[in-house]
């Protein structure tokens, strides 16, 4: 009962292949698996010399395992030691183990057979699931190889296209070369090359040289006009500063009109706020010389600017000079004749000049 799947699942069939050939089987090179399989089944349930060299096969192949299950000596031990096998995936030793156990009884040889049993149906469907994906990858691989052959041929065909390609650039190069020699000396074209490359450096050069004397210049037409406002500021005030001194010239001038002392120009009391006090004696002289009453405040440096309101309450008018005053007073006297409805006049520095241009701007007129 048990000899088809022992010899089936504990001897290879190149092994009892030779087992049988040493039994004195003569075609065992050319029988087939299923032929020798059957032989060795028959063997196996005989008593003669190929049933002993069959029992001697399998000992000698699966001698390690069989010393395993020699040190048990229950069905109990035997089955646990064969599922430790199953485990490890010996079978095939393990079967044979357990079969030939003296210590296995009936009950067990038959729960192990159908344990092989049902694995041999496994492997049998895994085998067929094997044989058809290995189908399939032979039909990839066939599929490939054509393909790689189709590829092979277009990288023939490019190589082929390019050898034809180089031929072509190799005749162009050479009539390139030819139009060259027949146009001129190739020495002489690369020496106007560096003559011109030369000529392109020394022309950049310069027009960077050019560049920086744009900027120059640019930036001297903007000093020249800055310069030129400048010197029409100076002339502006110098001509103003002539007419001072021609008008203090007058003004202070020995034959000067006899009217112009009698003549009030305007003003009765005239406030003078800031300035220098080191000229307020000559600038009361010039305002008597024109009949003017001079009242002086000097912006608050010692006159406290509290005497202000009242100063322009007794004055017609008022000056200041802009250049020595401070912003408090200007603005105050400024707000009190504004406030009285009263005339007054900023002058352009606290000079006799200034001073003079004002009161004696009649004499100019004249």
């Amino acid at each position: 009962m048990f000899h088809c799947s022992i010899v089936g699942t504990c001897l290879t069939t190149t092994e009892l292949r030779q087992m049988l050939a040493k039994a004195g089987d003569i075609d065992t090179k050319t029988a087939t698996d299923h032929v020798l399989h059957s032989r060795g089944v028959r063997a196996a349930g005989q008593r003669d010399i190929a049933a002993k060299l069959l029992n001697k096969a399998l000992d000698r192949r699966h001698e390690r395992i069989l010393k395993q299950f020699s040190k048990l000596s229950t069905p109990a031990e035997i089955k646990a030691q064969w599922d430790k096998a199953v485990d490890d995936g010996d079978i095939s030793g393990a079967y044979w183990a357990v079969m030939s156990h003296p210590a296995s009884d009936r009950p067990l040889m038959n729960d192990i057979f159908g344990e092989v049993h049902m694995l041999s149906h496994l492997v049998g469907s895994s085998s067929r699931l094997d044989l058809a994906r290995l189908r399939k990858l032979q039909l990839d691989v066939e599929a490939r190889d054509e393909k790689i052959d189709r590829q092979e041929a277009r990288l023939q065909a490019a190589a082929q296209d390019n050898v034809i390609l180089q031929k072509r650039i190799e005749e162009l190069e050479q009539s390139l070369r030819r139009a060259q020699a027949a146009v001129g000396d190739p020495v002489s074209a690369g020496a106007g090359q560096r003559q011109e490359a030369r000529l392109s450096e020394k022309l950049q050069a310069a027009g960077e040289r050019a560049e920086g004397y744009e900027k120059r210049l640019a930036s001297s037409e903007a000093k020249l006009v800055e310069a030129r406002l400048q010197v029409s500021v100076l002339l502006e005030e110098n001509q103003i500063l002539k007419h001072e001194l021609d008008l203090l010239e007058a003004a202070i001038a020995p034959d000067a009109h006899p009217a112009a002392a009698t003549d009030t120009d305007g003003y009765e009391t005239l406030l003078y706020v800031g300035g220098r006090p080191s000229l307020f004696d000559r600038l009361r002289k010039l305002a008597e010389s024109r009949n003017i009453e001079l009242l002086f405040h000097d912006g608050g440096v010692e006159d406290n600017l509290s005497l202000l309101p009242a100063l322009v309450g007794r004055a017609s008018s008022a000056v200041f000079p802009v250049d020595c005053i401070s912003h408090s007073a200007s603005d105050m006297v400024k707000r009190l004749c504004r406030d009285s409805d009263k005339t007054y006049l900023p002058l352009r520095s606290a000079s006799l000049a200034s001073f003079a241009a004002v009161i004696a701007a009649p004499l100019a007129a004249e």
